[in-house]
């Protein structure tokens, strides 16, 4: 099970970014991705304007490439040289935006606190809150000088068909991030070669039920949310969704919502979907 969070550090404010810029123990990372669909290339994105210093963080390259499946997470080995190349070494803090909002920065939150980093925040409001505030941003790549992080895969974090199989046949909670016409199988998915539907049991919980105006709801209304979709947040969750990015989402509710943060399905509806030999139902919507 998921160790706690102090639901007091999940967020930083614009204002107190803008005064710890340039702190030697500090790591900003730009973590946006954007669905093939909305048409928008993030990298080019943060190479025409980023919060200074922040360095990029590239979801789809920075992943598992021995698979077939969106973004994986990598191993250990891997994600030491990948962090270290940009700057993030152990015991440093980091602090992610995106810029929608909220939308893929949970999912570097949650990859970081796999590999053994603690002290892990999220800018309230994203990019768009800290551009609406007229601060300064600057375009081109950012540079900082490698440092060594040392990875330590938790596996406590990660579940994997298997284990969202097992909780399922037990009456465990598994959540689903997906739209209600995906989930039902109304909607067909955005990739090709899946089936429509979704795991027998498991719970539909929209991400964006738990985001108002680009940041996370307050934790009675995050509360309200998970016990209005079926969910008990006081026992142990696995959240799922199309490819492993919006669950993090899920997670990171439950960690604003005072509770332990679920653990993510890293194959996701990707992996699920696509495999003749795991069950898939659907339903009206």
């Amino acid at each position: 099970m998921p160790t706690s969070v102090d639901a007091d550090t999940l967020f930083v404010s614009t204002q107190w970014l803008a005064e710890h810029l340039g702190a030697p123990d500090l790591v900003v990372f730009d973590a946006s991705w954007h669905m093939p669909a909305a048409g928008r290339d993030a990298r080019a994105e943060y190479l025409s304007g980023h919060i200074p210093g922040a360095v990029f963080f590239d979801i789809d390259a920075i992943a598992d490439h021995s698979t077939d499946l969106p973004h994986m997470l990598p191993d250990a080995k891997i994600f030491s040289a990948e962090m270290g190349r940009l700057g993030f070494g152990s015991g440093m803090r980091a602090v992610i935006y995106d810029s929608v909002g909220l939308f893929s920065a949970p999912r570097l939150w949650w990859t970081l606190r796999v590999f053994g980093a603690r002290d892990v925040s999220i800018l309230a409001g994203g990019l768009p809150q800290w551009t609406s505030e007229g601060r300064p941003l600057e375009d081109g790549e950012a540079k900082r000088r490698p440092n060594v992080f040392a990875a330590h895969y938790d596996h406590s974090l990660v579940a994997d068909a298997a284990d969202v199989s097992k909780a399922l046949a037990g009456g465990g909670q598994v959540m689903d991030a997906r739209s209600a016409e995906r989930f039902s199988g109304a909607a067909a998915e955005p990739r090709p070669g899946l089936r429509s539907g979704h795991m027998p049991g498991a719970i539909n919980l929209p991400f964006g039920r738990l985001i108002e105006n680009g940041r996370l709801k307050d934790a009675s209304a995050l509360d309200s949310e998970f016990r209005a979709a079926g969910v008990d947040p006081e026992k142990p969750v696995i959240a799922s969704c199309g490819s492993g990015l919006t669950a993090c989402i899920l997670s990171l509710g439950l960690a604003g919502a005072g509770y332990r943060p679920a653990v993510v399905y890293d194959g996701s509806w990707s992996e699920w979907g696509g495999r003749a030999d795991l069950p898939v139902v659907t339903s009206a919507v």
